[in-house]
């Protein structure tokens, strides 16, 4: 595989990025565009003009899904599409998802300069939703398109502060009337994201070709025992925290003894606790956390739901609550297509780009379209690992390597025509 001499720009692609992070910037570097709010519906609006000047055509699906269309020679060809995400966390940075959507931007804008011709038609998506953040699960934009979660399921999640998803789509101007699952006719899909780990950067390597998804699942655990005065005895309380506090612990030791034969450790997270009655002076009658499992092992994930289950049910035996470990999501390990993860490699060795093959331990859109179509993941180096923070933080080159990978790939694919 040779490299093309598409005259995509690096720096451009940077400046893009940083004109961005401005909708929504917050005070310490970062972004807050959160799903569905008035600041994503700007950087719609920003990606929708840009796309427009290089000449795409832009449809909008019933879920808000962003699809900028630049037409092959043959438009009987099923698209080869190049995406990603811009909504945040609250605390988010500049990159995650956002390097994807434009980095996938620069290659249209590249093409549209250059007067040159793909066989195949080339979409650009931006996915409503990945970051989960607002509405819950994440990946909504891309699930709702390979019909893993039913539309109108979708359309009634609903906020913290109980906003309709529907409601809140059609209020900032962005629900469309396309059928979502039409991309599941994709003939293939790339995604460009940042590591959200240290891999990369501890290895000196410019680019990383994601074989595979780690499964997941996520549970919600309720711990229910009796609300007591502070001052009481604690003789015979049945204290709901006290008993929540080791399993939440667990998860931790769950996951790093649950060793695949490969030698490969779980992961666990407790990322939202809330206490019942939330008052300094009483004992908490109920707890509520959520857990996060993933595994590349999926046999050893389900035994790590398993000892979940199990030291809930002992701590109950000995504290006197009780414990209900509900499951919640689950994703199952996902594979990307050999052929496209091989063209990846191909494109990066011959940029002469430091590469290196490793899995994907976080959800992303390319996951769930992985499903359905051929798909491939690239990953950059990120500093220190950080992300879904404001501190987020990769180099010009870092993009631009990217970049370049991603462009040699996708065309290849598309059947870019050498006149």
């Amino acid at each position: 595989m040779t490299a093309t001499n598409l005259p995509v720009s690096g720096a451009r692609l940077w400046d893009s990025l940083m004109e961005m992070a401005r909708i929504g910037a917050t005070p310490k570097g970062g972004c807050n565009r959160q799903a569905l709010t008035d600041l994503d519906a700007e950087g719609r609006a920003l990606l929708r003009c840009w796309g427009e000047a290089c000449g795409l055509t832009l449809t909008v699906d019933r879920v808000g899904n962003m699809v900028l269309r630049r037409e092959g020679r043959d438009p009987s060809r099923p698209p080869v599409a190049i995406g990603s995400h811009l909504d945040t966390q609250p605390t988010g940075g500049r990159f995650d998802g956002v390097l994807g959507v434009l980095a996938g931007l620069e290659v249209m804008r590249a093409l549209h300069e250059a007067g040159a011709e793909t066989e195949a038609p080339l979409l650009l998506i931006n996915w409503t939703n990945e970051e989960g953040a607002r509405f819950s699960p994440p990946m909504m934009g891309s699930g709702a398109a390979m019909g893993i979660f039913p539309e109108a399921e979708v359309l009634v999640r609903t906020d913290p502060a109980g906003a309709v998803f529907g409601e809140e789509l059609s209020r900032i101007g962005w629900r469309g009337e396309a059928d979502p699952t039409a991309l599941q006719s994709l003939g293939a899909y790339f995604e460009l994201h940042i590591e959200q780990g240290k891999v990369l950067e501890e290895g000196g390597f410019d680019v990383g070709i994601v074989t595979h998804a780690l499964a997941q699942s996520w549970f919600e655990v309720t711990v229910t025992g009796e609300e007591a005065h502070g001052g009481s005895v604690m003789q015979g309380r049945r204290d709901a925290m006290m008993a929540a506090a080791p399993l939440i612990a667990a998860v931790e030791e769950i996951a790093l003894s649950t060793v695949s034969a490969a030698g490969e450790g779980g992961r666990g997270t407790v990322g939202m606790v809330e206490v019942h009655p939330s008052s300094r002076n009483v004992a908490p009658g109920r707890v509520w956390f959520s857990v996060d499992m993933r595994h590349g092992d999926p046999e050893c994930l389900s035994r790590m739901g398993e000892a979940l289950a199990a030291r809930g049910a002992e701590i109950a035996a000995a504290r006197g609550v009780q414990v209900a470990v509900a499951p919640f999501w689950h994703a199952p390990l996902t594979p990307f297509d050999p052929a496209l993860v091989q063209r990846c490699r191909d494109a990066a060795a011959a940029r002469g780009y430091r590469w290196r093959d490793l899995p994907a331990g976080i959800g992303h859109d390319a996951v769930y379209v992985a499903r359905r179509v051929p798909a491939a993941l690239l990953f950059t180096p990120c500093h220190g690992g950080i992300s879904h923070n404001e501190a987020e933080s990769i180099t010009p080159e870092w993009a631009e390597a990217g970049l370049r990978v991603l462009a040699d790939a996708a065309l290849a694919t598309a059947g870019l025509i050498r006149d």
